[in-house]
């Protein structure tokens, strides 16, 4: 479960809130004004997340360097092209 809480809820329940995310595997976002801040998740979700970053940040350093000769110009046309066939296949 994913709950909400404002900065101070979050602090003035602090341990309460880890027991939730260390236990029940819930996680909790944490807003200031208004706005989201910060999130709490459990040591593996935070680890599988790290994982899934490190893996993002390798392939988008291989694709960086495979199109590093490409012009930006002809790279932006060659994505705009994708993006229009996916939106609108043809038949």
């Amino acid at each position: 479960m994913i709950n909400e809480v404002n900065a101070v809820t979050f602090r003035q329940n602090l341990g309460e809130m880890l027991n939730q995310v260390q236990y029940r595997h819930d996680a909790i976002v944490i807003k200031k004004d208004g706005k989201t801040v910060a999130a709490l998740v459990d040591a593996p979700m935070f680890e599988r997340i790290r994982r899934f970053k490190d893996r993002f940040d390798t392939l988008s350093q291989h694709i960086a360097s495979a199109y590093a000769e490409v012009p930006q110009d002809e790279g932006l046309s060659e994505i705009d092209a994708l993006v229009a066939d996916v939106r609108h296949p043809a038949n």
